[in-house]
């Protein structure tokens, strides 16, 4: 019941090993295809997200409050969806469909923005937006996790956050430029946003491949003579997903993700603070996101090998050991000139050591039936405490201001993360059964 078990549930499957080469097999094209997809959408998205709190708080004059909810709003609504298309995705045994439906919706809503000029439109088109995002992450993680062997799905989803991050380091780099050339640089960032995410529909439709389980399907073994054919799998009912949280390592993997997530402050507030505290331009300020973006695209490959190999409950707990330096650095810290590097690699480390490691540990838990469902369910757990984190945030901010705001994260996250490992911490082994003697052949009944 904790992060570092890789065994398989019953009812899971496994590709087989890898047995011609004496190293692990390369991580899956369908890995490659789908890190390509989520490259080019976080591109598209990264430009708008990058931009979007100086825009509303700057630019129509949103309060910390009103943009805490709205940020609650943009990062919550999905996980309002994510059970949605998770089950939809198990039920109708096509896991691309669902992921090209919340990757199309996505695309659709960038355009709208560039009609969206005060907060009441801007917020439907976000939750529309963040909708799109929520039908499409837990069948996208299904896929991976389908396509690949247990004991390398810390290296697989580590190789697709890599990918993905690298679009969320052109994004707003991208973002920075166009700002810097463009009359009109915010709708200038809307326009290119949606024809950039266009395309990552198109590479989702022509390169992913189709299907369930995103490989070819394994030969089963033949049924003996005379036996019926196995019959084909039940569908999915909304009774089995309930079910999955009697799995007592499930259980206890939602529970954290959600204790966890109700201090974890956002990015665009870690950027607004961040700026406050060090007095960064206005200019500089979409490019805050490309240091958590770099350190993320150099980390998160080699921390899910690591998770892979000396267990995912150490690797995760470490992670949000480094949020909690990055918070102190914010509140204690002296002005350093090198202050804004280390919180943004300490955020980048942050993603790097969780981000991939949770739904590799999910994965192993959860029967392929189900493996979207399971996902969502945690997903869901977390983004919903990170919307109840953006609100409380937003509001102590108004209330007492940035340093007693994140001061009361700081002491929450560090509660928190000892609950979790508490609760995550190696079940003691079982012990061993004696062998019965075996009988004295001397002594007669």
């Amino acid at each position: 019941m904790y992060l570092a078990d890789r065994s398989a549930p019953s009812g899971a499957k496994t590709a087989p090993p890898d047995r011609g080469s004496g190293r692990a097999s390369a991580v899956a094209p369908a890995v490659l295809a789908l890190g390509t997809v989520s490259l080019i959408t976080d591109i598209s998205s990264e430009m708008v997200t990058a931009v979007l709190p100086l825009y509303l708080i700057a630019g129509l004059g949103l309060s910390p409050l009103g943009f805490g909810a709205l940020d609650g709003v943009y990062n919550g609504v999905s996980a309002l969806v994510q059970l949605t298309g998770g089950h939809l995705a198990d039920r109708v045994r096509n896991h691309k469909l669902v992921a090209g439906i919340g990757y199309g919706l996505s695309a659709l809503c960038k355009p709208l923005l560039l009609l969206a000029h005060s907060l009441g439109p801007i917020s439907v088109v976000l939750a529309l937006e963040r909708t799109g995002k929520g039908l499409r992450t837990a069948p996208r993680d299904a896929l991976i996790s389908l396509s690949t062997p247990d004991e390398l799905q810390g290296r697989a989803f580590g190789v697709h956050r890599a990918m993905d991050t690298t679009g969320a380091l052109l994004g707003p780099l991208a973002a920075f430029l166009i700002l810097g050339v463009a009359v009109d640089g915010y709708d200038a960032v809307f326009g290119v946003s949606a024809c950039v995410a266009l395309l990552g529909v198109v590479v989702l439709v022509l390169f992913v491949p189709s299907g369930a389980g995103a490989t070819p399907p394994r030969p089963a073994a033949a049924a003996p003579a005379g036996l019926p054919a196995p019959a084909r799998p039940n569908p999915v009912r909304l009774r089995d997903a309930a079910a999955l949280l009697r799995l007592p390592r499930l259980r206890a993997l939602a529970f954290c993700a959600v204790l966890l997530g109700l201090t974890t402050v956002s990015d665009a507030f870690v950027y607004l603070l961040l700026q406050r505290r060090t007095g960064i331009d206005d200019q500089w300020f979409p490019l805050l996101p490309l240091g958590t973006a770099a350190v993320f695209l150099l980390l998160a490959v080699p921390a899910g090998a690591l998770a892979d190999r000396i267990g995912r409950r150490t690797v995760f707990l470490t992670g949000h050991a480094l949020l909690l330096a990055a918070y102190g650095l914010l509140l204690w810290a002296p002005d350093w000139p090198a202050l804004p590097y280390l919180v943004l690699a300490l955020h980048g480390m942050f993603y790097a050591a969780t981000d991939g490691v949770l739904p590799a540990a999910v994965a192993a838990t959860v029967p392929e039936s189900l493996r979207a469902t399971g996902l969502a369910l945690v997903g869901t757990g977390q983004a919903l405490a990170r919307f109840a984190c953006s609100l409380a945030f937003g509001g102590a901010w108004t209330l007492w201001g940035t340093g007693p705001a994140l001061a009361a994260a700081a002491a929450g996250l560090l509660c928190c993360a000892v609950v979790a490992g508490w609760v995550l911490r190696p079940s003691p082994p079982a012990p061993a059964t004696p062998a019965p003697a075996p009988p004295d052949p001397a002594r007669r009944p």
